[in-house]
């Protein structure tokens, strides 16, 4: 099975616990249509039927992925890039 970059089930985990803590905090309501979304979305992306599962091998998975490497820092303001040679 695929699995989703790191990088991209932090966002999706990240958002979506954040939006269920908001919901828990502000009680029984119309559920948040960008919820359901992010729940089905996890649960695609982990190959699950039910959040709490999708959260639970996306965590785990998370927890078992190499460290995110360093990107290259960017020029600040009006700085240039130094020019590389084609090989």
């Amino acid at each position: 099975m695929l699995r989703p970059h790191p990088a991209v089930l932090r966002r999706l985990v990240d958002e979506y616990e954040a939006l269920a803590a908001a919901e828990a905090a502000r009680g029984p309501a119309e559920p948040n249509p960008r919820a359901r979304d992010l729940a089905y979305t996890l649960c695609v992306s982990t190959g699950t039927r039910d959040v709490k599962r999708a959260l639970e091998a996306a965590h785990q998975w998370l927890a078992a992925a190499p460290a995110p490497a360093r990107e290259p820092a960017a020029p600040m303001a009006g700085q240039r890039m130094p020019a590389t040679e084609p090989a």
